[in-house]
């Protein structure tokens, strides 16, 4: 009969994800994001600079954790972000469903899995906006390495994945921790269009353009402004030009394809009632900019194509 990690592995690959790795649930060095906090890297995204320890150590968002178990799901899909200059571009991620209810449910599948083998464990599931460090956790467990533009890469699907963590307070024999695969390449670091990218492995995030697009609700600098071009909820730019991603393959999960109403013209974007938006893009990512916002950024993509 196979171990519970067997168990666990084999049961994640038949629930439909592309990866999955295993971490001793020890705290993570806290320099990095302390230093990233007090840098004010995070810009207005004031949660998260709350209660740092936590991120750090999953052992206080579920005492007695032991295991972290770090999973990917490829969303790739072979569609160029945009058709034509009079479009606005939008992160590949978004396209889709909202990947937090795809995620939350395959992990929810797993974790039942899992206490159906050990009747008696604990297990909690974490999506995105549980405070633990995500990326950190996916390195530590194999998966792959955060990136010189932070992002996890892996080596068989390039960074087109999705990250979820189940802990546990199981001993779970753990995998080893990736190496860093960069090398001396600096192509994302050359492309960011607002030099977000500091340094290597040190993203300003006030200055990045899923940030001005999506997080903050301050009217954008126009210094940074004109450089977002015609992105107006997120940015691929530092994945396009990544080496790995030649690897990517298309995602089996029809709900990261695109929606046919994510193609459309900037005016479009501009002229959208608040019932047409909810209408059309409810369950999507795109729900967390908000109508008001998108507007917005589709008339600043509109000026940038203008000039």
């Amino acid at each position: 009969m196979a171990n519970i990690k067997e168990q666990i592995q084999e049961a994640a690959l038949e629930i439909g994800f592309s990866k999955i790795g295993f971490a001793r649930a020890e705290p993570l060095p806290n320099a990095p994001l302390l230093e990233w906090l007090q840098n004010g890297y995070h810009g207005d995204m004031a949660y998260m600079a709350r209660d740092p320890e936590k991120r750090l150590d999953p052992g206080k968002v579920l005492p007695g954790c032991q295991t972290v178990i770090a999973t990917a799901l490829n969303y790739y899909t072979p569609y160029p972000t945009k058709s034509n200059d009079n479009q606005g571009q939008i992160s590949r991620y978004a396209w889709g469903k909202d990947y937090h209810k795809v995620i939350q449910k395959k992990l929810k599948k797993l974790a039942a899995a899992i206490t159906l083998a050990e009747p008696l464990a604990k297990v909690k599931v974490c999506v995105d906006t549980t405070p633990i460090l995500e990326k950190a956790w996916a390195e530590r467990a194999g998966l792959g390495w955060q990136g010189k533009h932070t992002n996890l890469i892996t080596r068989d699907l390039g960074s087109w994945v999705f990250l979820g963590e189940i802990l546990t307070d199981l001993v779970i024999e753990p995998d080893a921790p990736h190496l860093d695969f960069c090398g001396n390449c600096n192509r994302c670091i050359e492309a960011c269009p607002t030099q977000a990218i500091t340094a290597p492995y040190v993203v300003d995030g006030s200055r990045c353009i899923a940030y001005l697009t999506i997080e903050t609700k301050e009217p954008i600098d126009k210094e940074l402004s004109e450089k977002t071009g015609n992105w107006i909820f997120g940015c691929d730019v530092c994945q396009e030009v990544c080496p790995w991603n030649r690897f990517s393959s298309t995602t089996p999960e029809e709900a990261f394809f695109p929606r046919p109403q994510v193609e459309r013209p900037l005016e479009s974007w501009m002229e959208i009632t608040d019932e047409e938006f909810l209408e059309e893009f409810a369950g999507t990512p795109l729900m967390r900019a908000k109508r008001k916002h998108m507007a917005q950024n589709a008339a600043i993509a509109k000026h940038n194509l203008e000039k």
